[in-house]
């Protein structure tokens, strides 16, 4: 079963999120208070802990959640493999899935202090359809 294993959060972009307790989706915004959000179609980053756990292994077992700067981490569903157009049941929100991976700016912190960003191959992001509460251990569930 496919489920969120953390919310993360930032105030500004290009860094490492923190672990929060859980969030609140909005619609045609992504999650309140984090600096990534706003009217775009990459509202909500999301990344599966299969794809840290590739960059751990290459040496940097101290990764944490949020290292990669995602919204959500997620845990038993290849994010990178869903079509543009899935339409995903997180926690109590309905998210699509507009891009999958991302050009990874110059200088980007994530890579400096990890050596590899997997958010360019293996993150996706979603727009929010459905607000709502998310929390580590919701369900994610493929609806369309």
């Amino acid at each position: 079963m496919a489920k969120v294993l953390s919310i993360n959060i930032s105030e500004e972009k290009g860094v490492p999120k923190k672990e929060i307790e859980k969030g609140y989706f909005q619609v045609n915004h992504g999650l309140v208070g984090d600096a990534h959000a706003g009217e775009w179609h990459r509202q909500v980053s999301l990344l599966g802990i299969e794809s840290v756990d590739k960059v751990k292994a290459m040496g940097l077992p101290d990764l944490e959640m949020g290292s990669f700067a995602e919204n959500i981490t997620t845990e038993g569903i290849i994010l990178y493999e869903l079509p543009i157009g899935t339409k995903l049941q997180v926690g109590e929100t309905t998210m699509e899935v507009t891009q999958i991976g991302k050009e990874c700016h110059h200088g980007c912190a994530i890579r400096q202090k990890t050596g590899d960003c997997v958010m360019p191959r293996e993150g996706i992001f979603t727009k929010v359809l459905t607000p709502g509460w998310v929390k580590p251990g919701d369900s994610i569930e493929v609806i369309s």
